[in-house]
């Protein structure tokens, strides 16, 4: 790429994004056209790759920040809760919090309505560049070829997540170029057939290979995979898998590489997540991931388009995955004085070295204790550093020194009566996956999660979709063999085939993808399986005649997470509530209300839904 088409395409960028971005809060309504309009951006290549680029970016912000997005898809299963219990508002009590009309946008509260906005934003965005691209002369038919195909990916991407957050909903295949108030609600399964329909297309087109971030063939083949999934298409499915597994340029990385490798404490786990470690050229395992560095023409963009801001405030994940040990007045010593501070450059840096934690994103005894089967995974190893746990850290307050013999030693929960010298373990006391949220922070202190690269489709993720097809169609064998490729990566005993069904391999994602999947749109999307083909699990099958009164996703949270399934009350008074219509998130009232002149269903459970028609079973422009 030489030096004018880098300016060319890093000022289009500002363009499409300013352009796009605009329609973040009413997604419903178009704005006008200015000097910044489609009109004088997509005519030629680097126009619609700037495009491309918003597409990415307005993908990318589920992962960063503080109180990121991905949070809410977390908190909704059963791996973690929100553990912020100094406050009303946090997403615990679901029945209570979780309503059409509440605040559905907030790191305080939930990102609800964040998916539902920018995924029609990222929906938009793609419309336009479908649209208008046939019309461009000046770009060949090659090049239109794999700019259509890598559209048609993030458009697919923005449907197959809404349509597992929330069902039916509209579908909007064209762009929008005049006030429109009339969307109708579309059967979810319609909406997944069409994309699948664009995937096989952009399968044929867009490249195994492409520049990190750009869309390739293997993310293709990948979403692919899920939708054929979701459309209960199993073979369909393993083809689509087998394509990346088999026929691409990826394997599962199991040696040392990257910036760490020489550090011989380390292992393979560990390099896989250094921020710098994601996109290198020796990953094989990358199939598609979004960016963000410091310093870097990305982050420089991003800061023009988020105010100077330094474009995302970095991970902030440290801040959300760690346990807060050093709120307040929580963590005492045996002696019952306060054994932890929050600050930085004290003598037992324990903020610098590790970062500090709010709890809001609590993992749960299932994700940190109950699913961990073999004592040799390096992914559970706290002998590496790859786990945590509180006792690791030491008492910090240097009020200390000198006059409480705890100083330095490591933290207990109990004294030697028994006594807890934790006053809050939902919030200040769990173990969490260092390898995983470490990120390195050097804008904040304490450390609270610096930029990094993040994974959204890995190959390790590839072969546990193959597992899963493979266990719809009842071939234990070859789903074994599958989630054995992951497993055994990580040093643990391989399964038998007799040891194999579905909560093994919900058990391997958990593992593997913490933070990196979607884990609410992943049981929602196995929840329609279970609904469509009757399959039962332990002993109980389903339809989707009564999908929002009894389905396999929201039984499974109740089963596997203990504050969910206890109704756990928090120090703040505030009880863990879960019912059967959480499967589906509500459709935000703002949404239904704006649409005038049609009808936006709402998903039965939630205020409203009494007046919900029939979904269409076509796509309507």
């Amino acid at each position: 790429m030489n030096k004018l088409f880098k300016i060319t395409f890093l000022l289009s960028v500002v363009v499409i994004i300013t352009t796009f971005n605009s329609c973040k809060r009413d997604w419903l309504t178009p704005k006008p056209l200015s000097i910044y309009s489609p009109e004088n951006t997509l005519v030629d290549v680097p126009g619609f790759k700037a495009a491309l680029a918003a597409c990415n970016r307005n993908l990318r912000t589920e992962w960063y920040g503080d109180g990121a997005p991905i949070i809410t898809e977390l908190l909704f299963s059963e791996v973690t809760v929100d553990g912020t219990d100094d406050k009303a508002g946090p997403a615990q009590n679901l029945d209570l919090q979780i309503t059409p009309d509440a605040n559905l946008n907030s790191p305080d509260f939930n990102r609800i309505g964040w998916f539902w906005n920018q995924e029609y934003v990222g929906i938009r965005m793609a419309n336009t560049i479908i649209s208008r691209l046939p019309g461009i002369a000046a770009i060949t038919d090659a090049d239109k070829a794999v700019l259509m195909g890598q559209a048609y990916f993030y458009r697919a991407y923005d449907y197959y997540r809404l349509t597992h957050q929330f069902g039916d909903v509209p579908c909007p295949t064209k762009e929008v170029t005049t006030a429109k108030v009339d969307f109708t609600t579309v059967k979810r399964e319609v909406i997944l057939a069409q994309m699948k329909a664009d995937l096989e297309t952009a399968v044929k087109t867009v490249p195994w290979v492409t520049d990190k971030g750009d869309v390739n063939r293997a993310a293709c083949y990948h979403l692919l995979t899920k939708i054929n999934l979701a459309l209960g298409l199993f073979d369909d499915a393993i083809a689509s898998a087998s394509a990346v597994i088999s026929a691409g340029p990826y394997k599962l990385m199991t040696s040392r590489f990257g910036v760490d490798a020489g550090l011989v404490n380390k292992n393979v786990t560990w390099d896989l997540h250094r921020p710098d470690n994601k996109a290198a050229s020796a990953n094989t395992e990358t199939i598609f991931l979004v960016t963000d560095r410091l310093g870097t023409a990305s982050a420089f963009i991003s800061s023009m388009l988020d105010g100077g801001t330094g474009g995302t405030s970095g991970s902030r994940i440290m801040r959300q995955c760690l346990p807060g040990v050093s709120i307040s007045t929580t963590i005492f010593t045996p002696a019952g004085k306060t054994g932890m501070t929050a600050s930085g450059g004290v003598e037992i840096d324990i903020m610098n070295i590790y970062g500090r934690g709010i709890g809001r994103a609590r993992n749960t005894p299932y994700h940190y204790l109950e699913i961990w089967d073999d004592p040799n995974d390096l992914r559970h190893d706290s002998t590496s550093g790859n786990w945590l746990y509180p006792e690791n850290l030491r008492y910090n307050n240097p009020a200390l020194k000198g006059v409480d013999t705890a100083y330095g030693l490591r933290l207990r929960l109990k004294g030697p009566t028994g006594k807890m010298l934790c006053d809050d373990t939902l919030r200040r006391w769990y173990p969490w996956p260092h390898y995983k949220v470490f990120i390195p922070d050097t804008e904040n202190v304490p450390m609270q999660g610096g930029h990094s690269d993040w994974y959204v489709f890995r190959l390790a993720e590839t072969f546990l979709l193959r597992a899963e097809a493979y266990l719809w169609k009842g071939d234990a064998a070859s789903a074994a063999a599958d989630i054995n490729a992951v497993r055994t990566r990580a040093k643990c005993a391989p399964y038998t085939a007799g040891q194999v069904d579905m909560n093994t391999l919900l058990n391997e994602r958990a593992r593997e993808l913490y933070w990196e999947e979607p884990r609410k749109t992943e049981l929602t999307r196995m929840a329609f399986i279970f609904a469509k083909t009757g399959k039962s699990f332990n002993g109980k099958t389903y339809s989707l005649a009564n999908f929002s009164t009894s389905n396999f996703m929201v039984d499974r949270v109740l089963d596997k997470n203990i504050f969910y399934k206890t109704n756990f009350i928090t120090v703040h008074g505030d009880q863990f509530r879960m019912s059967q219509y959480h499967v589906l998130w509500p459709i935000p009232q703002n949404a239904i209300l704006a649409n005038a002149d049609g009808h936006i269903n709402q998903n039965i459970g939630y205020s409203g839904a009494a007046t919900n028609v029939p979904a269409s079973d076509k796509i309507i422009d």
